[in-house]
């Protein structure tokens, strides 16, 4: 007997790579008895009633994704309020997080509903945008909040606070606080470090900062970031969530990052190994 009765379907939209795969598995679902609910692009391609997010998330025990990394990325951020675990099937171009496999989506599904499958819990972020003590906005990330310049090629200049202890005034093209699972994203071009999904840390990974000694540094997952941008340099800055959700920010003003209080739930497949992922996604000990 399966533990899930009620599943989601989330698919990105405008992507006709999706569909076939999307029917087959709505189908699949359907036979196996599941209470399929739809979101609104998953909806438009099944020609199925769709509701919003925040409905479906109440509604269901299992979500599964089809698509990519960025898609998963977004059900992670809705769906973590809501202790929904993620099945990510992969039909996108890297696939660190979604690592069902079209090919094996049947058989590696039925076992998964089944109670055959591997749960992690992974960091997420949530940040905090001021100017004078006013709320500027607010989001969350799974991936990366990123301090960056807006508009022009010039550096911008931030003084960085770790639970309230001075750790840098420093000039950068931005600098990136990502979780263990934003770590393969955009730090990784960034020269920040690979850190395995199970840790509890954040890190910051300046982008081409003007001081080669500034390096990445990895905090305690509990720490609370706060990054102000210096009143003598003022350039136009934006911080960013996952790369959406702009927040427009300017001399003076402050962000405060610390860990999201709920966690992303990824089920993967039986036998998931996170190294694989990493030589097969990096092409390490690739002969050429």
């Amino acid at each position: 007997m399966s533990l899930f009765s009620t599943i989601g379907l989330f698919t990105k939209p405008n992507d006709t790579r999706v569909d076939k795969t999307l029917q087959q598995l709505h189908e699949d679902l359907n036979q196996q008895g599941f209470q399929v609910l739809c979101d609104q692009n998953a909806g438009l391609i099944l020609g199925l009633p769709s509701m919003a997010t925040g409905e479906l998330a109440r509604r269901i025990d299992l979500a599964i994704v089809v698509g990519g990394d960025g898609t998963l990325l977004g059900a992670g951020r809705l769906l973590a309020a809501y202790n929904v675990p993620i099945i990510g099937v992969n039909l996108g171009r890297l696939g660190f997080l979604v690592d069902v496999s079209p090919d094996e989506m049947q058989t590696q599904l039925a076992a998964m509903l089944q109670g055959q499958y591997q749960e992690e819990q992974r960091l997420m972020l949530h940040a905090e945008a001021e100017r004078d003590g006013e709320l500027l906005g607010s989001g969350d990330a799974f991936n990366d909040v990123v301090l960056h310049v807006r508009g022009e090629i010039r550096m911008i200049e931030f003084t960085t606070w770790v639970d309230g202890h001075f750790v840098n005034t420093q000039r950068a093209d931005g600098l990136i606080i990502t979780t263990p699972t934003g770590s393969t994203a955009y730090a990784l071009s960034s020269g920040g470090p690979i850190m395995h999904p199970a840790l509890q840390a954040i890190t910051l990974v300046p982008i081409c900062p003007h001081t080669l000694s500034d390096r990445p540094l990895v905090l305690n997952g509990h720490s609370t970031v706060e990054i102000e941008l210096c009143e003598q340099r003022d350039i136009p800055a934006r911080v960013s969530f996952d790369g959406h959700n702009n927040i427009a920010m300017e001399s003076g003003d402050r962000v405060r990052i610390r860990a999201h209080s709920e966690k992303v739930r990824l089920l993967h497949p039986q036998g998931y190994d996170y190294y694989r992922i990493l030589r097969e996604k990096l092409h390490w000990g690739v002969q050429l």
